[in-house]
């Protein structure tokens, strides 16, 4: 079996002898990250902190030890495929959780105090209507030169219902070639209309109005389009922010490629469910620009030609690294993002 080809049986021979550094590095990150955040930020960025001072400290070796047992059963990509989908649920089910709490008085719930509407278009259009509080751009752009577009698979708290619903249907179905433009025109009108809305000086009110609007659009996208095709049809063809995933994060030295062995079985267009393998793609030997990173194809690649691809690495230690970096930054995401 060729390099590329070997990651489900180097995982479990990297198990079987005990290799401890994935897990050990995924503690570490997350350790130091949200360790630096409970003991140099001002604010009380960690819940428990909020709630019990000092206790802050809990949270962190508890987010850490999540990351490493998360890392080392994810290194098994059988497992990684059936609950990546699973992690990235909860994490947007504690994101959304809390957001209901600080709506309901609980306001240690809330990061600021000032709420928004937490729609992923508004990443792009909300900087651009104020003017100013840059954060969450800088957060997402610095999370794509990392790990690429994989924001779109493991880190976006819309986007797992997205995954879910599309789940409903067994076998995804192509999206038509028109899709890619409406997502580019769709992109191109919350920019324009963000700027637009800031230089006429209209007020806060019709601009989340028209960012509501478009929130309950990208759910009927979910609910009537993802569901029947089996495709996640609202991150590949009507987010603005997913398009700019996509564009920024091919900057990211992270790539899933295709070996030169595969048979085109297409059992990897089977599992994708972002409309980024299809006949063509595959025999060019590299997914479609709609790929997320996310792995799936890994596992149901049954010859072994698909895997991870980073510079001169093997296979196996470019998924490992890639493992590492975003199962640490779902620790951490999901232990500070809060409204």
């Amino acid at each position: 079996m060729n390099e590329p080809c070997r990651i489900e049986n180097d995982a479990i021979s990297v198990k079987k002898k005990g290799a401890f550094w994935p897990a050990f590095s995924a503690f570490f990150l997350t350790a130091i990250m949200l360790g630096g955040m409970q003991q140099y930020l001002p604010k009380p960025m960690l819940l428990v902190e909020r709630y019990f001072p000092v206790w802050g400290w809990f949270q962190v070796v508890l987010m850490a030890t999540y990351a490493a047992w998360l890392t080392d059963k994810f290194q098994l990509p059988a497992f990684s495929a059936r609950w990546r989908p699973r992690i990235w649920l909860l994490f947007s089910s504690v994101f959304f959780t809390q957001l209901f709490l600080g709506l309901a008085g609980f306001k240690e719930m809330l990061m600021t105090g000032k709420l928004h509407l937490p729609l992923p278009a508004l990443i792009i259009a909300g900087p651009l209507y104020r003017g100013h509080d840059f954060f969450m751009p800088i957060l997402f752009v610095a999370t794509l030169l990392l790990v690429g577009p994989a924001w779109c698979s493991h880190l976006c708290y819309f986007g797992a219902w997205d995954s879910l619903l599309s789940r409903r249907c067994p076998v995804p179905e192509p999206l038509p070639s028109f899709a890619a433009k409406i997502r580019l025109l769709l992109f191109t009108l919350v920019v324009l209309l963000a700027l637009i809305l800031r230089y006429l000086q209209i007020g806060w009110l019709p601009a989340v109005i028209c960012a509501a609007l478009f929130g309950l659009a990208g759910i009927a996208v979910m609910l009537a389009v993802s569901r029947r095709n089996g495709v996640m049809t609202h991150c590949v063809s009507f987010c603005p922010a997913g398009l700019l995933g996509n564009w920024i994060g091919r900057l990211s030295l992270f790539r899933i490629r295709i070996a030169a062995g595969c048979v085109e079985c297409q059992m990897c267009r089977k599992a994708c469910r972002y409309n980024a393998l299809n006949l063509e793609d595959i025999r060019l030997r590299r997914p479609g620009s709609t790929c997320t990173l996310c792995g799936d194809c890994v596992s149901a690649c049954h010859s072994g030609q698909i895997g991870y691809s980073l510079l001169w690495l093997s296979s196996q230690s470019a998924r490992t690294i890639f493992l590492v970096l975003i199962i640490s930054l779902h620790a951490i995401f999901m232990a500070v993002a809060r409204i």
